[in-house]
């Protein structure tokens, strides 16, 4: 089954692409089949993982949080499973 891990977090006015480096240079202790970051208006960044894992496997890394001063709130966090195509 593949999961997805999702990481969203907001970053402090101006400094979203700080948080988008952040979050690309946080290594994770194994690597996941397919890793995308993503940003969006508002200083919002997301970072997807997938995984080859049952959906309650508590094992699977995910990126930590931010330092404080980078991020307007805490960071949130949806774990998917993948249903097929179509």
């Amino acid at each position: 089954m593949t999961v997805a891990l999702m990481w969203e977090a907001r970053a402090t006015e101006g400094r979203g692409a700080e948080l988008v480096a952040w979050a690309r240079e946080q290594k994770l202790p194994e690597a996941p089949s397919r890793r995308e970051t993503f940003r969006a208006p508002q200083d919002r960044v997301l970072v997807i993982t997938w995984w080859e894992a049952a959906y309650d496997a508590s094992d699977l890394p995910e990126l930590p949080d931010p330092p404080g001063d980078l991020v307007t709130r805490p960071v949130h966090r949806w774990r998917f499973e993948a249903v097929g195509e179509g």
